[in-house]
């Protein structure tokens, strides 16, 4: 039997060999005909949103369902004869996680397939070992080296036929090949197992693909009112055709580009222009995809949809950039390029001068790759689980490899530097006219129960004032204009200029906020005084520029959609130069401006949060944003600072720059012992086995050096 309880909390568990995915759930409330979820999964998950809401529409008993995705939240009608459709629901929820499991345990699956390279040198290093305690023979311990060998012939075969050049394979079959026949069975075995250790671990610095949920047009919206015969229809975003008409309501995301054809609606455009505050829009104007509707209702001509909006034009130059190798750069790769012909020719010589073939074998097995293969991937692993320890995640060895050479630091504006939310910072009054304290508890009546970001924001500054809200008496609101009410027989205005001249009263007040926005009030006829609001800075903003700048030298540029006055605003606070400030620019300017700089030898991080932002994004040398970034921003970017804290930033790049001298050392640790060795060979000799010992325990320790980053307890960076 199952039992409805408002507040009970369950959980459903999807089983699926090896993988267990427990989706959380709240009933809210439920009565008949109507149930409430709150299901944080929605919030985070655009895919198995829309799978569950396909899945619940396909209920012939259920009649309408709706998601706020914000408030990770669902809405479910139902014909209220069918109660016993209730148990069923809880099976659904499990249900929309099944595609997504899959992929998972596909991932897992592919994932430990790629490390059976691995098992075949491990056991034959494991017989080498065992063979000098055991009679084993000879024959079986050199077939598994031989069988272990085989991949490293294959390699290096197509290096020389297609690719008609020498590589570090070719230097490790010559090596192993050496000596194998010289019965030194350990040393090729022991020297394969360690090659395969570091590139198992480089390949798990790569960026982790998303090909079963990347499709990024889906952040565009996810459904869309339309009108069919007459009657409003709710489709996919996905389905809707240039030449529909679309309905937008309160709360909901613009779905399509084009003309409004009835209504008026104030806009929050901020995740795709970068303007910090909201626009009012009407019949005739143009509205653009993924812009979301605060207040009013609109319907559209839909003109352009999916990838041919506005912000679908962003995720075109997305998937135009560049496609780089996100696993770090493999140096052990490059160095043997320019070493392995001096290697051979070395190695050469020295035969035809001592006839001596150990000497030979001695000198090849002394290269400095192994030490480099192990411990620079083994670095870069222990840099990116640490840095996730400090909230931030690191996308892959690569972005961590160029975040340490950054030198050009470009900004976004809005929710990057600023926190994204109006706040108010000043009451102005007139001479001779009500108090600061009266004009805040009059507004805040105005205002109260009104969802505009400005109304919100003077409730917030109310309360933290300790004002009362007085009750509201008849009261009209005008979109895009402002308030009128009557407040304890009181008659208050509050609004835009435009309002205050509509109702034919003059405004004028001296403040040294210029570039801020007001919100103007009149008390019975008569201009009070203004409220000032603004989009803040973070409270971390300026240290982190400071220390950008003065610590790391680093040439740091602000690039916004918003209007040139803030833009200046904001840079003269933090101390970038104005002559780094580009304003007004669109998703493919600002693609343009970092290719420019990139253009200009300088390696370019990009920092941002929107939609506005992902083209920008996609073309820095490393890409970063926040956790609670629009979709497109995260998966576009390389860096993700968890914590939505910009201080993490320089955490980054301090774990970036410490990981790189740490590779330092380790280059070292793997070619002084081998060089001073490789002395010896040359001019009185060494065991091959010496050599080994020699070549594999330098390499080890430079693997373990290369963990120290994981060794650290306390941030890199102390604010």
């Amino acid at each position: 039997m199952y039992t409805i309880t408002s507040g009970a909390k369950q959980k459903v568990v999807l089983h699926i060999p090896n993988t267990t995915f427990k989706v959380n759930y709240q009933i809210v409330h439920a009565i008949p005909g109507r149930i409430r979820f709150r299901i944080p999964l929605l919030a985070l998950d655009q895919s198995y949103a829309l799978r569950l809401e396909n899945l619940l529409n396909n209920e012939t008993h259920i009649t309408k369902v709706r998601i706020n995705r914000n408030a990770g939240s669902i809405a479910i009608h139902y014909r209220p004869t069918q109660n016993n459709l209730i148990p069923s629901l809880p099976q659904l929820i499990q249900d929309a996680t099944c595609s997504l499991a899959i992929e998972h345990h596909h991932h897992e699956h592919h994932h430990h397939h790629g490390e059976d390279g691995f098992k075949v040198p491990a056991f034959a290093t494991l017989m080498a070992l065992l063979k000098l305690a055991f009679p084993i023979p000879t024959a079986l311990v050199a077939s598994t080296v031989a069988v272990a060998a085989l991949p490293v012939f294959k390699r290096a075969m197509a290096s020389i036929t297609r690719q008609r050049k020498l590589n570090i394979d070719c230097l490790d079959f010559l090596a192993i090949v050496l000596t194998s026949f010289q019965g030194n069975l350990l040393a090729p075995a022991l020297l394969m197992t360690l090659h395969e250790v570091g590139d198992t671990i480089r390949t798990r610095t790569a960026q982790v693909s998303d090909e079963g949920t990347s499709d990024l047009l889906e952040s565009l919206g996810s459904f869309a009112w339309v009108e069919q015969d007459g009657e409003k229809v709710r489709v996919l975003a996905t389905s809707v055709q240039p030449g529909d008409k679309v309905f937008v309501y309160p709360g909901e995301q613009i779905p399509v580009d084009g003309k409004i054809l009835s209504g008026e609606a104030l806009i929050d455009q901020q995740k795709l222009t970068g303007e910090s505050m909201p626009v009012t829009r009407s019949v005739g104007e143009y509205v653009y995809a993924s812009t979301l509707v605060r207040e009013g209702t609109i319907s559209i001509n839909a003109e352009r949809v999916g990838s041919d909006t506005r912000a679908g034009a962003s995720i075109r130059l997305i998937q135009q950039a560049p496609v780089y190798d996100t696993r770090m750069v493999n140096h052990a790769a490059q160095i043997a390029d320019k070493t392995i012909v001096p290697a051979l020719i070395f190695a050469g010589i020295v035969f035809a001068a001592t006839r001596n073939p150990v000497r030979a074998a001695s000198i090849l097995t002394l290269d400095f790759m192994t030490g480099i293969r192990v411990s620079l991937p083994t670095c870069y692993l222990a840099a990116l689980k640490h840095a996730t320890r400090h909230g931030v995640l690191i996308r892959s060895g690569r972005a961590l490899e160029k975040l340490a050479q950054v030198d050009t630091l470009v900004f976004d504006k809005t929710g990057t530097l600023t926190k994204g939310d109006i706040e108010v910072i000043e009451i102005e009054t007139v001479s001779n006219g009500i108090s600061s304290q009266k004009l805040l508890e009059l507004a805040a009546a105005a205002e109260q129960r009104l969802t505009h970001p400005v109304a919100q924001a003077i409730m917030r500054y109310a309360r933290e004032q300790d004002v009362r809200i007085l009750p509201r008496g008849k009261w009209n609101y005008e979109i895009g204009l402002g308030v009128e009410a009557f407040i304890e027989h009181t008659h208050v205005l509050v609004g835009s200029a435009r309002w205050m001249e509509r109702n034919n009263i003059n405004v004028s007040v001296n403040s040294s906020y210029i570039y801020d926005s007001r919100m103007y009030v009149a008390v019975n006829g008569e201009f009070q005084g203004a409220i000032v609001y603004t989009d803040p800075l973070r409270l971390e903003s300026s240290e982190v520029i400071r220390k950008l700048q003065d610590k790391y030298g680093m040439s740091v540029h602000l690039l916004t959609g918003d209007n040139k006055h803030r833009a200046i605003a904001v840079a003269s606070n933090l101390g970038i130069p104005l002559q780094n400030v580009y304003a007004e620019a669109f998703p493919e300017q600002k693609a343009e401006i970092i290719r420019n700089l990139h253009s200009q030898g300088k390696t370019v991080a990009f920092t941002g949060d929107g939609i506005n932002d992902s083209a920008a994004l996609a073309y820095a040398d490393v890409s970063i944003s926040f956790g609670n970034a629009s979709q497109v921003a995260r998966e576009t970017a390389d860096v993700v600072l968890m914590e939505n804290n910009l201080e993490n930033l320089l955490e980054a790049i301090a774990i970036a720059q410490e990981t790189k001298q740490v590779i330092n050392q380790n280059i070292g640790l793997a070619v002084i012992p081998n060089l001073a060795a490789l002395g010896l060979a040359a001019i009185v000799g060494i065991h091959p086995l010496a050599a080994t010992t020699i070549h594999n325990g330098s390499a080890i320790a430079a693997g373990l050096n290369g963990l120290r980053p994981l060794m650290h307890k306390d941030p890199a960076v102390v604010m």
